[in-house]
């Protein structure tokens, strides 16, 4: 059969549509029309290469409706977390309780309160359903709130600080994630860096030297993604506090990791909290809703009183407000930590922060005969122990003691490795480990109880 043969037994689009109508009634004209349209031109391709494709009504309908399923999978999906980075920047931080999660779907599938007080029957405000909140969990006088902290840290600068000078020291001057740095966010605030002291010692007297009259404001960066040891020194927060009001200046505080518990009762690295931060002497303190906080992305802001009704007035916190999901969401996880003696069970956050490694251990040693037998011949499976790291530029030196699945190729091929990394992000529910040292580790901090089930069901439908 010749080329023009093969081109005039392919079906028409007319044709393929009045075979489809159950297709017609899921996809909609428009999109199975499409579908189609763009099956056949690829046969015709295929053809006039000189290949034989089938052509048969039943095969391209299966083509198409295979493309249009294809299309309409969602691309953002739950994965295991299983890096060991527990606060994972790019597998979506802080996991939610089900308080939260219930919130949002109640006002997500209906009308809500949002900006309407129910008791004069007026226009409310968005944020009065979280400031208190965070003022009772902070002992800060008011607080808003915004879409991320380097948001907070932007609306501060630009209402606090625009067109004037701010001191800062070299060593606070951190690049966030995406390649975002400080100096950058300060300058697209409209104030002037002013840099003092050296990356690794700032004195008093560097900030005293660099106040003059076109200084706004003090600002303190914690650095969270990253620690200077060895011949340092750095300005307390007292110290600083005292020298800013000294000369009648706020002075800023961005915590970043937005910790509001003591840590170290919880067996876990000490780290500030924004309630130490405003103690103090801070005005203000810029802090995160999905780190350590373990709620949804947000920037918080908290402090004065009459600072933060200068940020509300500022025209680009209408851009950076927060929406009412996540609003909901926000206040549901500062509900809980009114019972601090319950936190570490309700909030995904601290329950896997505090997770014991003897525990960990135990379900590693249940889950690896599974997952052995599924990776025989060409892997080995063993328990081993191994660090896990809180992340999201949190306590970035300490880490937790945890234990792994750790894979290895018994022909000790790298590539095999890496293949099998490859296959596990494939699986409907994506399994994502590290690579480390030629082999494939499966750190089971973050892997809870009611997930295992799942876990090997995923394990089960991989194909080598």
């Amino acid at each position: 059969m010749n080329i023009q043969q093969q081109l005039r037994q392919l079906p028409s689009v007319d044709a393929l549509l009045s075979s489809m109508p159950e297709e017609l009634a899921c996809w909609g004209h428009t999109q199975l029309t499409e579908s189609l349209r763009q099956c056949l031109s690829e046969l015709r391709a295929e053809i006039a290469d000189g290949s034989t494709p089938d052509t048969s009504m039943e095969s391209i309908k299966h083509s198409a409706v295979q493309s249009l399923a294809t299309r309409s999978h969602s691309t953002l999906i739950p994965v295991f977390n299983l890096t060991g980075t527990v606060l994972h920047t790019n597998l979506g931080r802080a996991s939610l309780p089900p308080e939260a999660i219930d919130a949002v779907k109640a006002v997500a599938t209906g009308a809500s309160n949002l900006e309407y007080d129910l008791e004069s029957g007026k226009r409310g405000d968005r944020e009065s359903h979280v400031e208190a909140l965070i003022c009772e969990m902070t002992g800060a006088e008011a607080a808003t709130a915004v879409n991320n902290n380097a948001a907070a840290v932007l609306l501060v600068l630009n209402s606090l600080a625009m067109g004037r000078d701010v001191p800062v020291s070299r060593g606070e001057l951190v690049e966030i994630g995406g390649s975002f740095r400080i100096p950058e966010v300060m300058s697209r605030s409209g104030c002037s860096l002013i840099e003092i002291g050296a990356t690794n010692r700032t004195h008093l007297a560097d900030y005293r030297n660099a106040i003059d009259k076109n200084t706004a404001l003090l600002m303190k960066v914690h650095t969270s993604n990253y620690r200077v040891e060895g011949f340092t020194a750095n300005v307390s927060e007292p110290e600083l506090a005292a020298l800013a009001h000294e000369h009648e200046l706020p002075f800023v505080v961005d915590l970043g990791s937005g910790n509001l518990v003591d840590f170290q009762a919880l067996g876990l690295p000490d780290e500030p909290t924004v309630a130490q931060a405003l103690d103090n002497g801070a005005d203000l303190v810029t802090f995160s809703g999905d780190k350590l906080l373990g709620g949804p992305q947000a920037g918080l802001i908290a402090g004065r009183a009459d600072l933060i009704e200068m940020i509300n007035r500022n025209p680009l916190k209408r851009a950076l407000r927060l929406d009412k999901m996540t609003l909901a969401a926000l206040a549901e996880i500062l509900k809980l930590y009114r019972n601090p003696q319950q936190l570490t069970n309700k909030l995904p956050t601290l329950r896997l922060l505090t997770r014991r490694a003897e525990d960990i251990t135990e379900q590693a040693a249940a889950l690896q005969p599974d997952v052995a037998r599924q990776l025989t011949p060409r892997f080995e499976v063993s328990v081993e122990q191994c660090l896990s790291q809180i992340g999201s530029g949190s306590l970035p030196v300490e880490t937790l003691p945890s234990a792994a699945l750790r894979i290895t190729p018994r022909s000790g091929e790298d590539s095999e490795v890496r293949e099998l990394a490859q296959r596990l992000r494939q699986l409907p529910v994506p399994v994502i480990g590290r690579m480390h040292k030629g082999a494939l580790w499966l750190d089971l901090r973050c892997l809870e109880a009611e997930q295992e089930s799942a876990f090997r069901s995923q394990m089960g439908a991989l194909s080598l």
